[in-house]
């Protein structure tokens, strides 16, 4: 008869088993004198109950030789990482840590939790820059930080993000301000989606119009803001402007319009979402909301620090108030449309 070999313990298994975090359990293998006695005492007897021996990469792991924060995104081709990985590298860079990025999706298949690959190279903490999911199990004590998403948030984590409901009444506000009242919302899915589709209604509604929200294909690609735009501009030819969820959807927007002899923006007035690199192009001159992603990355790089410190204090959420960028983009529609 054959037996399962046993898994051997973990430096994770050790801090659950002390109910302490894995840093701490780091700072007693380092013999670090910050360390109370009651709390080295509990971890030296957890490591004893459990047979824990540290191996060579363990040690290096407990002196935090690794250095590196696992950044878990939902799609390469979303430009907004663009900023928020630079602002979380520079954040991290003057304290020695390292960002190893992955794209959850391309590993669904083989992988039990979106979490697992970064968990195998004992990350020493997590940015989670896409919509939480009850399959992201995290082991207690790994600091971790949602960065850009406030909704289905995972358990003892830190929260920073843009205020999405208020960029998208602040984009809405301004075509409004134009004199635009044929106004049209492209939207996907996602939490950050969603709650710029409740910005643009709470707008639209306290302005008057009816809004008229469109979704792609169920994505915020560049071919989802197509798609929407399409619909939109075939099904309602007196629209005016288009307010997209994010700057990639309004490139897709701007081909559909182009696509239709319409003139953007002397027929057709085009607003974003994000900020993104592209949209200050010469090519696109996107009016769009600035969603402050490079301090959304910096902010968590902070919280990390704070957490590794041993002095983040409880779960937080922070919002940032996003900013419009007027480009060239938009402009009052054309006089009796």
């Amino acid at each position: 008869m054959s037996s399962r070999p046993h898994r051997a313990p973990t430096i994770y298994d050790v801090a659950q088993a002390a109910g302490v975090s894995k840093s701490l359990v780091s700072l007693v293998l380092r013999g670090s004198p910050s360390v109370s006695e009651a709390r080295r005492t509990a971890v030296l007897e957890a490591m004893a109950r459990l047979d824990y021996r540290p191996s060579q990469a363990a040690s290096a792991l407990a002196g935090a030789a690794t250095r590196t924060i696992g950044v878990l995104i939902d799609d390469y081709r979303n430009l907004w990482f663009v900023e928020l990985l630079r602002g979380l590298q520079e954040g991290l860079a003057e304290h020695g840590f390292r960002i190893a990025v992955a794209d959850h999706t391309l590993n669904a298949h083989v992988e039990a939790s979106p979490l697992d690959g970064f968990l195998s190279m004992r990350v020493d903490g997590l940015v989670i820059a896409t919509e939480p999911s009850a399959a992201m199990r995290v082991p207690e004590g790994l600091p971790v930080v949602v960065a850009g998403h406030r909704q289905a948030v995972v358990p003892g984590a830190d929260v920073v993000a843009n205020d999405d409901r208020l960029g998208a009444r602040r984009a809405t506000e301004h075509l409004l301000g134009l004199g635009h009242r044929g106004i049209g919302h492209l939207t996907g899915g996602g939490g950050a989606a969603r709650l710029r589709a409740d910005g643009f209604a709470e707008a639209m509604s306290a302005a008057g119009p009816a809004p008229r929200t469109v979704p792609g294909n169920g994505a915020t690609t560049e071919e989802d803001g197509y798609v929407a735009a399409a619909r939109l501009l075939d099904e309602a030819p007196a629209t005016t402007a288009v307010f997209a969820a994010n700057d990639t959807m309004a490139m897709g927007a701007l081909a559909a319009a182009r696509e239709r002899g319409l003139r953007v923006p002397e027929d057709l007035s085009v607003i974003g979402y994000d900020d993104s690199p592209i949209a200050s192009t010469h090519l696109l001159d996107l009016t769009t909301v600035d969603s402050r992603n490079a301090r959304i990355g910096a902010m968590a790089a902070e919280r990390l620090m704070a957490r590794f410190a041993g002095n983040g204090g409880p779960p937080g959420c922070s919002l940032l108030s996003p900013e419009l960028v007027v480009r060239g983009s938009t402009a009052p529609p054309r006089p009796g449309s």
